[in-house]
């Protein structure tokens, strides 16, 4: 099968450290770090008592109705967002009905937020009538696909990817098949999350995955650091435009990059737990670049998976050090200044290899200041001007869900 070129003509992300593509590279250029004291819900008996909020969201800024607000979760508000800000600067002309364009945009965990607050209703009132008829599709994993569908007609395909950290990442892969095979022309795709909520803090907490950095949140998340003890609780989402070299020509579109490479698989191993030996890890890096026709030396910069705990991180160290050998290639994980932003991580750290390559610059791994002796990793810790031709992003997630993307800096 002949497969068609598949490049990125728009973005849009919503993050603990700006929300729009400028903003958003602001703070990655500034190290800025997302993470404070968690306002959502008071933490003061939680062990973690830190989380990467956005703060400058405002969901008037992107013609959300009242109307619409209120049957919408935070993190279908994002996903919303997101897809609103790629779509205008990928400068498409929408019709009445777009049935060559879908949507593909996952979520983690989903609508978490509503499903508390209103159990909490529940709980308190002793009587079902005060809960919202709109729980359900307030909390539903598709609810940003279908918002996105419905607000913008795009009539095309829209399922919905739920893989965990990996989802993304997974759902931009999978938009990219649909793309590369001729079902669609046009997908917007990516992931949202917003799950800073008592039993996510209480969940992720009781199983120490979670940082106790408290006293000073922003040195918290400190990816490969030997001094790391978990990740961050973050939110937000990013969503970028896919399609097809040709469709993205036909219009004069302005093209970010290409997807060149991508692989997706399975550890198998732990429901949560990633495989200390990176056996699946390093076939996804192996499959990606078999895909790419690249050589290890040939990739410019990871963008990391690097969530900032024990274990992830140095099965991640593991799966680079063996695949790219004595090449020091530049590593760096942005979740050191976003937080995990869960299903949301894959798409918002792909924005960020798009504006590296856009940029040529790579963008910093905050907070390394430890080396641990078991990560052997040529670590970025500040914004570092290069040359990115080829950049790889992982994401993995629990499940043993693992994604590997490679982007490839336009050229014609």
């Amino acid at each position: 099968m002949n497969r068609r070129r598949v490049v990125i003509t728009g973005l849009g992300a919503i993050t603990p450290i700006g929300c729009g593509t400028e903003n958003f590279w602001h703070g990655l250029m500034e190290g800025k770090s997302g993470v404070s004291l968690i306002t959502r819900f008071d933490a003061t008996n939680f062990k973690t008592k830190i989380g990467a909020e956005v703060s400058d969201f405002d969901p008037s800024d992107y013609d959300i109705k009242p109307k619409d607000l209120k049957r919408m979760d935070l993190f279908t508000q994002y996903g919303v967002a997101a897809a609103r800000l790629a779509i205008k600067d990928s400068r498409l002309k929408l019709k009445a009905y777009n049935d060559e364009i879908g949507t593909m945009i996952g979520t983690g965990i989903g609508g978490l937020m509503t499903l508390e607050s209103e159990k909490k209703k529940l709980v308190e009132n002793k009587t079902p009538s005060k809960v919202s008829p709109f729980v359900v599709p307030m909390m539903m994993p598709n609810a940003v696909n279908a918002y996105v569908s419905i607000l913008n007609k795009l009539t095309g395909t829209s399922p919905c990817v739920a893989n965990a950290c990996a989802t993304g990442l997974y759902a931009l892969i999978y938009a990219c098949k649909d793309i590369a095979i001729g079902d669609f022309d046009v997908m917007v795709t990516g992931g949202s999350e917003a799950i800073l909520t008592e039993i996510a803090a209480s969940s992720f907490g009781n199983m120490r995955a979670l940082s106790r950095r408290n006293d000073e949140p922003e040195r918290a998340c400190r990816p490969f650091d030997k001094d790391r003890d978990g990740f961050v609780i973050g939110e937000g989402a990013g969503v970028l435009i896919l399609e097809s070299l040709e469709h993205a020509l036909a219009r004069d579109a302005r093209i970010y990059a290409e997807i060149v490479g991508y692989a997706t698989n399975t550890d198998a191993y732990h429901i949560t737990a990633p495989d200390p030996e990176a056996r699946l890890v390093k076939k996804a890096i192996r499959d990606s670049l078999n895909m790419a026709g690249l050589k290890p030396e040939e990739v410019d910069y990871i963008n990391a998976h690097g969530t900032s705990t024990p274990l992830n991180d140095k099965a991640e160290a593991i799966a680079i050090r063996e695949i790219f050998g004595n090449y020091r290639v530049p590593v760096s994980s942005v979740k050191s200044m976003t937080g995990h932003l869960i299903g949301a991580a894959g798409a918002v750290e792909a924005i960020a290899c798009v504006l590296a390559m856009e940029n040529q610059i790579i963008p910093p791994n905050i907070n390394y200041e430890t080396p641990d002796p078991e990560i052997d990793l040529n670590i970025i810790d500040k914004p570092t001007p290069a040359k990115l031709n080829i950049v790889m992003n992982n994401s993995f997630g629990f499940g043993g869900h693992n994604a590997v993307m490679i982007l490839k800096k336009y050229s014609g």
